[in-house]
This record gives structure tokens, sequence and C-alpha cells, in this order.
């Protein structure tokens, strides 16, 4: 065992260390050292003594607030003295909101036990300040104090600020004047803020830093709106960039470029033309001093690329360019950068059908088109690319003369007719009159279907409207030549019910060619009425070729017959002297058969007078 000669080193430095500190130090000469020993000094007791010494602590008693003052600081621990015989040690991170918080600095705490099992005082300075946070906060909310507060962490919209131990939420929108893109940076530091809004009942609390800066920005702006002129060009830096624009900050004040004042050309998208934080040269276009309100312009900075449009270009040049726009009624060719022209649906087709521009081009397409209007003041112009081929009508009667035949595509219907193209730009109707020389149509539909194909004649033409007019019918001969031989009056034949209607029945004869039946001449020899789809004999009691129309009866197939043989039986039968022949009720619907019988009887009375 090594025993150590003199001292150790470190009692060495202790003494070195002591020796220092009390150098200087006099004994008093006239201390009565006996009278401290027996417990009583300058004539005062020792219980004097401790009483006069407890009377300088504060009197403490446990679940207090009161005010403490910091003794030292560091990074984990803040000691603070409380006028107790013990001082209190509080974590720093009770402080994280106060970063500037150092000896000396009063602060605000809470008793939680004057001595723990330890002996030790317990203090808290955020339960301190969570006892009186919803009064201060509500005070600062009425006066519209600026309070600080400590960002804790981000959340959903915006962010949690620590403002006297109360979580209070921070919008997104109300960190600062300009957008925030990165909401981390905020994390951990101290800001001012104003209270904004408070909900009692669920004991919200909403605070805005924005509202701070828009309060030193607002005086910034009036002095800077005071002092704009139109024509004004200032530097600005790019603040947010939208859909319909991009907002400029002019040093304190926001300006707007709309989409349309970015570039003399079509802008689809302003992230094309700037970037955020950019620094840019305006124009001021406008400015609204009450609304606070700023147009700015950044193509006017520019020359106006109309001005360097070919001096030479006329009406009927044929010029290329390039589809930017498509709409229905149209599109817009950009012919060179910020020079466009107009091609209407019109003008791209010498189809007469309402139609979409969509159908004949898209964004994107190379295209060349013919100067159709020009007008330089106004900077507009006008195109067209049907006028690349030549228009259909203007030789119509050769390729399409009266009496030609063609085959043509059914566009669509109306009550009266179908329209049909021949060719695009040629289009024709076929009358309902001239869809079949044998079947009532009564629209157009159950003769035929839109997009088929359809063979016609030409029956007129009328260049100056652009109006053909076709027939169906006319490719064949008219059978009702043939059907006047055919159907005369009095023949019989046979024939079906296809439809049942209120005024009779439409009979269906031979040759695709239909015939009308009234009610009663529909009724049968066994007293019944015909119905629809029955095959039965009719016989013609009218025929007209004009109006293409047929009249049957088939109860006059039985009831003719039957008169022949009553008459027959009485010319037969013999005649007595003096005798008055007998007259028969007659029906009210007499027919000429019936009238030719009552003839023959009155002849013979006056013979017979």
């Amino acid at each position: 065992m090594n025993v150590c000669s003199g001292l150790c080193p470190k009692k060495r430095g202790a003494q070195e260390k002591m020796s220092e500190l009390t150098k200087n130090v006099q004994p008093l000469q006239d201390f009565n050292w006996d009278e401290f020993e027996n417990g009583t000094v300058a004539n005062v007791s020792k219980e004097e003594l401790d009483k006069a010494y407890d009377e300088t602590l504060n009197k403490v008693a446990d679940h207090q607030v009161v005010d403490g003052k910091v003794i030292s600081v560091d990074k984990k621990e803040v000691v603070v003295n409380i006028g107790y015989k013990s001082d209190g040690i509080i974590p720093a991170s009770e402080f994280r909101y106060n970063p500037d918080l150092k000896e000396g600095d009063v602060v605000e705490v809470y008793v939680e036990s004057v001595e723990d099992k330890s002996g030790k005082l317990l203090l808290s300075h955020k339960k301190a300040r969570m006892s009186k946070s919803w009064d201060r906060v509500n005070e600062a909310l009425e006066s519209q104090a600026v309070i600080q507060g400590f960002i804790k962490c981000r959340t959903k919209g915006g962010m949690i600020v620590d403002v006297f131990g109360i979580e209070a939420f921070l919008p997104g929108s109300q960190i600062d004047v300009h957008p925030i893109r990165d909401y981390d940076q905020f994390v951990g530091k101290t800001m001012e803020f104003k209270v904004v809004k408070i909900n009692q009942e669920f004991r919200n609390v909403v605070v805005s830093h924005k509202a701070l800066i828009e309060q030193e920005l607002e005086a910034q702006k009036q002095e800077i709106i005071s002092k704009l002129e139109k024509g004004q060009i200032l530097e600005g830096t790019v603040k947010n960039i939208t859909s319909y624009g991009v907002f400029v900050d002019l040093g304190g004040v926001d300006g707007l470029i709309h989409i349309t004042d970015l570039s003399w050309g079509r802008v689809d998208d302003p992230k094309k033309v700037v970037e955020l934080d950019q620094k840019i040269n305006v124009v001021i276009l406008d400015f609204d001093e009450e609304k606070k309100r700023i147009a700015l312009g950044l193509k006017q900075l520019t020359p106006h690329p109309w001005d360097a449009l070919d001096a030479d270009l006329k009406v009927g040049d044929h010029i290329k360019g390039k589809v930017v726009v498509i709409a229905d009624y149209g599109a817009f060719v950009e012919v060179q950068p910020g020079v466009e022209g107009l091609i209407h649906v019109s003008e791209m087709s010498w189809s007469q059908h309402l139609r979409s521009a969509q159908e004949f081009l898209k964004v994107g397409d190379e295209v060349e088109a013919v100067i159709l209007t020009l007008d330089r003041d106004e900077r507009k112009m006008s195109l067209g690319i049907k006028q690349l081929k030549e228009d259909p009508w203007e030789a119509i009667e050769v390729k399409y003369p009266v009496g030609s035949k063609h085959t043509a595509k059914v566009r669509n219907f109306t009550n009266f007719g179908v329209f049909v193209e021949l060719e695009e730009g040629v289009d024709g109707l076929i009358h309902i009159s001239d869809l079949s020389w044998t079947k009532k149509v009564k629209h157009p539909s159950e003769f035929t279907q839109v997009g088929t194909m359809i063979d016609v004649v030409v029956l007129d033409i009328d260049k100056e409207n652009r109006r053909l007019s076709l027939g169906h019918k006319q490719l064949e001969d008219n059978p009702w030549d043939v059907f006047e031989e055919k159907y005369t009056v009095g023949s019989v034949h046979t024939g079906k019910i296809t439809e049942m209607l209120e005024k009779g029945a439409v009979v269906a004869l031979e040759e695709n060619v239909e015939g009308f039946a009234t009610p009663k001449h529909l009724q049968k020899e066994d007293g019944s009425q015909a119905q629809a789809g029955e095959e039965l004999p009719f016989k013609v009691i009218e025929f007209n070729k004009d109006s293409k129309r047929i009249i049957l009866s088939h109860s006059r197939t039985f009831e003719d017959a039957q008169r022949e043989e009553k008459r027959a039986a009485r010319k037969a039968a013999p005649k007595k002297k003096d005798e008055t022949p007998k007259i028969e009720n007659v029906a009210a619907s007499t027919t000429l058969g019936d009238i030719d019988v009552l003839a023959q009887l009155k002849a013979q009375m006056e013979k017979g007078e």
C-alpha cells in the first residue's frame, strides 16, 4: 500500500483554495465567544435570533402562485429563488417559449410542495402560467395586445402555438403576408402574435402573426399607392402564381399581372412565363387607391407583334399557322407570336350542317388558311380553310343536272321530308311525297334511317339559295298508270287489313298499293265487323289517279249479289192486274244499284196508272 508523502493533490488543492479565500479575512477583536456559546449575542437570545431569521423568509404555502427571481439558467434547468429557505429548480423545457430568459428575470411559479420527502422545494412555471392563462388570452383579445408564443409543431392547415401555456391554432394563411411553402422552418421559434378569435365554449384560441405585419404594411401600402402613376415601370418580386395570373410584390404592396397581360401570345400556364421569387420589371396599367388594387402588365414592356406583321399581307393571301385555341364556334390560329386569326366553323367546310370546330381541327395542328379579312387597326384577322377547295356549287348544274341519278347519305329528318348529303357542301331535300308512289308515308323514319345511303334523282336546282330538290320514287315508272286499268270501279280484289283507324281501315292490295274502307264497308255477311289482319275480298267503289286514292268495300261484294238475286226474282214473278207494286224499305245508305231499282219501280207504277 502506497502512502502519499505530505498532502494528497486533492487535499492540497482544497487547502490552497481556502487559503486564497481567507487571506484577507481579519478576526473580530471584540467578539464575545462565551456569549455565543451560551446562546446569547449582544444581549439577544438564540430564540430571538431564530425568530428574526424566520421573519426574513417569505411565508409560502402549497398550491400558491408567487413571483420568483431567476438565479441561474442552463440547458437543463432554471434555478428560481422565491425568498424561501431553499431555491426551487424548474426544467428548462417550461421556458421554451422565452429563449431570452436570463439571470435576474422575475417569473411566476406555482408552489407544488414547500417540502417534498427529500426536503426540496418543488416549483412549476408551466402551472403558474396555466392558472392565469385563460384570463390573459381573453384580455389580449379585448385589448388587441401583442403577445409572445412558442411554435410547438405543425398540424393540418397550420401550426400549434404555446400561448400562456395554452395550445392555440395558427392558420397557415395567418403566418405571413406571403404564401408559406415551408412550414417546418417556423417550428421551435418564438414569435409575436395577436389573438384574433376565441371559442369560449370549446376553449379554442386562434392567433395571427400576419395581422401584425399587415398593420406595419398598411402605412407602407398607402404611401406607395399614393405615388403610383399609370405607365410607371417598377421592379417587383414574383410572390405567387395562380391559374389566372401572377402576384408581384412591389415592396410592401402587391399587384396582379393578369394572365392575358403576361405575353402577347396565348399563355395556358403562367408558370411557363415566370418563376416564384423572380425579379421582374412591370408596368402600372391601373390602380384603385380605395380597394388598394394594382393592375400590372409584363407584355406591355415589349412592342406589339402586330406592329411587326408583314406589311405586304393582304386579303386572299395564303398563310400558315398553329392552332392554339379551339372553341365550338371556331379555332384561333397563331400565325406568328402574338398575332392570331380566327377560323370560324362556317369557314372550315362548304357543308351547311351545323358542326363543331373540334370535328375539323385540334390544338397543335399546323394549318394553311386563306386570309378573309385583315384589320390592322383593330388587330383582327379572319381566316378560312374551305377556300382552299373549290366551291361545289360553282358548277352544280354540270355535276348534278336535273334528271341525273345519284346516291346520297341520309343526314336528318323533318316532318315534311329527308335531308341528304350528296357530297361535302352539297345537300338536298327529298319531300315526303316523293319517297314512294304507292305507300302513304306519315314520317320519313318509316321509310329510311339516318346514316343510310339512298338513291335519288335531281328534280330542281336553286343555285342562289344552294338548294336541291330530290326525288326517290321518280327512279321508277308511275305504277298508277297500270293501276288505273287494273283497279277499275266494280272490280273485286283480295286485300289484307293492315291498320285500323277511327275513320276506317287501310287495306293492302297487290303491287304494294293500299286502299281504304270506311267502317260501314267493313261489315261482313254474318253481321260482324272485319278486324286488322283479316284477308277478305274487296270491291273498288272509287279510283282517283291524281290523288292516288282507292276506296274499297267488303260489304258490297255480297250486298250487290243479293240485290241482283232479288231483282231477278221480281222480274221472273207474274204480276196481277191493278196490283200496285210494293216498295220495300230502303236503307238510309242507298247505293247506285238501289237507285236503279227505285227507278224501275217508278216506271212500273206510272205504266200501271
